[in-house]
């Protein structure tokens, strides 16, 4: 069986994290992603560290299974070589600072009028229009923006979370935005044009925070592990360390004590029966599971609070998850090269029963210029000019 997205050009001028998580799983799913870069460097994520025996933690993660291209598209022989390229593709996406595609010659409007069946993705930080428009939108700014770090951390202090949040949950919905424009292609025949900012899709995923505030004049407080609206949801301690335990309702609540920690007495004690009871006196309630939580290891608890069906799990670390008893015994682990190692790669969360994903190699800066130009229409002695003169870079790095 052929991957759901085999035959579908991307072409996609990318870098940092949104737009090229959203081209990853386009590639993924069987599409052919070409990237344009900067010669002088490429995406930039190349050079965020070089962890990955000597590549980017970050460049490895979100660019398997692209070809790159890297080309200067100040240039009229580069820019116009990208144009040829995007005419013939299926899709364009582009993160750059607002303005910058259609200075170039690049917004939707125009490559449209070149491809009538083109769905143009422009993914930007607040989105067209607006005040905020023009300013800078790096990840850690979006979040404070959203409103995601004044609920995040402990209730002393704020954080931002430990991941990329808005520039992924960006990616997502970009990706989103691509697989439905091209169902309602088959239908109409038509391309599309799609903005998505990156700080709407983050105030989107605060979710119930935002109607918290709205209908009660309150803002969600910071919780740590805990949960605003539930307990016991929270870390408690075993006699080597903690579990967490989230009860969501109140027959968990009785199960936890009844047959988890054999203390049938607390099931009706008003101050715990219901889950507001149990909210309203969230301290006694925490204080009482960790005097029974205490009392097991973490191993011997989690076992008997999954046998009872209450919800829990250990607090594990990447280096503990690289090896998740789970993740091996579903296979989820593969490998994929880069220009300097074969490295493992996890497979993408979607599975097909019938194909699997593509996992393609992570490529060089400009690995395939050459290839990518002569099928632009360049002739082969522009390219030489164009290699010898900067405007265009082709990796040494040999084609695997």
């Amino acid at each position: 069986m052929n991957l759901p997205l085999e035959g579908l050009t991307v072409v996609s001028i990318e870098q940092a994290v949104a737009a090229p998580l959203a081209t990853r799983h386009l590639a993924d799913l069987g599409a052919r992603v070409i990237k344009i870069e900067r010669p002088d460097g490429g995406d930039f994520a190349r050079e965020y560290d070089h962890v990955v025996d000597g590549a980017g933690a970050h460049f490895v993660w979100l660019n398997r299974g692209k070809e790159s291209l890297a080309v200067d598209l100040k240039s009229e022989v580069g820019l116009n070589a990208v144009l040829r390229l995007i005419a013939d593709a299926d899709v364009f996406i582009q993160n750059l600072a607002p303005g910058v595609a259609q200075r170039l010659g690049m917004g939707s409007e125009t490559l449209r009028a070149l491809n009538a069946k083109l769905i143009v993705v422009e993914l930007t930080g607040y989105g067209t229009g607006g005040p905020l428009e023009q300013r800078k939108a790096y990840d850690m700014l979006i979040q404070a923006e959203s409103g995601l770090i004044s609920i995040t951390g402990t209730p002393e202090t704020a954080v931002k979370t430990g991941i990329p949040t808005a520039d992924i949950a960006a990616g997502m919905y970009a990706c989103q935005g691509v697989l439905a424009a091209l169902i309602r292609r088959l239908r109409t025949g038509e391309g599309a044009t799609i903005d998505v900012s990156m700080l709407e899709a983050t105030v989107e995923w605060i979710g119930y925070g935002l109607y918290t505030a709205m209908f009660t004049g309150r803002n969600q407080p910071r919780m740590g592990l805990g949960h605003a609206s539930i307990a016991p949801y929270e870390a408690f301690p075993t006699n080597d360390g903690q579990v967490l335990i989230g009860v969501q309702n109140d027959n968990g609540w009785r199960t936890l004590m009844a047959d988890v920690f054999g203390a049938p007495e607390f099931v009706a004690d008003p101050r715990f029966v219901t889950n507001v009871a149990r909210v309203r006196n969230r301290e006694e309630c925490d204080t009482l599971v960790a005097n029974y939580s205490v009392r097991f290891s973490s191993e011997e608890l989690t076992q008997k609070l999954t046998k009872a069906g209450v919800p829990a799990a250990e607090i594990k670390t990447p280096r503990e998850v690289i090896e998740h008893p789970q993740l091996k015994a579903r296979n989820r682990w593969r490998e994929v090269g880069t220009e300097f190692s074969r490295i493992p790669a996890l497979l993408p969360p979607v599975t097909f029963a019938d194909v699997e994903a593509r996992m393609g190699d992570v490529p060089a800066l400009g690995q395939q210029t050459t290839a990518l130009l002569l099928e632009a229409g360049v002739d082969a002695s522009t390219i030489e000019e164009m290699l010898s003169s900067g405007l265009a870079v082709q990796s040494g790095a040999l084609e695997r």
